[in-house]
């Protein structure tokens, strides 16, 4: 994957636009960043995940996840490494960063962006064709 392919996705989900964060590509859901491209020299994409999240992304696929060094990882940001990443892998990632973001919008205020129905359900997978799956149980939201 590229850098244009990070951003031709995170494209594609609902209500994303492209702004910029300190001179680097970022893409956002309700006027809140859920990703960039800040690291693309270095080959990365940016995810806001949870800590559990990039937990069980890191465990799960080390050689295309690791967390962002310093403070920004410590509070979730992910690096995912796009030269190791396939379509499905980056879109499933993405999205769980998105929903992450449309769901603290919705509890902070009232957006029509709501997370997608399979959104609803008890957990979050993201498969990878050589490996097994990614699953990370969360309380459902109503």
């Amino acid at each position: 994957m590229t850098p244009n392919d990070f951003r031709r996705i995170a494209l594609s989900l609902p209500g994303t636009e492209e702004s910029s964060h300190m001179g680097a590509a970022d893409f956002r859901v309700g006027g809140r960043i859920f990703a960039t491209l800040a690291s693309q020299k270095q080959g990365y994409g940016n995810l806001m995940l949870t800590l559990e999240q990039q937990s069980a992304f890191v465990e799960e696929l080390p050689e295309v996840f690791l967390p962002i060094k310093g403070g920004w990882g410590r509070k979730g940001m992910t690096h995912i490494c796009l030269a190791s990443a396939n379509e499905d892998l980056l879109t499933g990632a993405l999205r769980v960063a998105w929903q992450l973001r449309v769901g603290k919008n919705n509890k902070s205020t009232s957006t029509k962006y709501a997370p997608a129905k399979h959104a609803t359900t008890k957990s979050i997978t993201i498969k990878h064709p050589t490996t097994k799956h990614i699953a990370k149980k969360r309380p459902v939201k109503k």
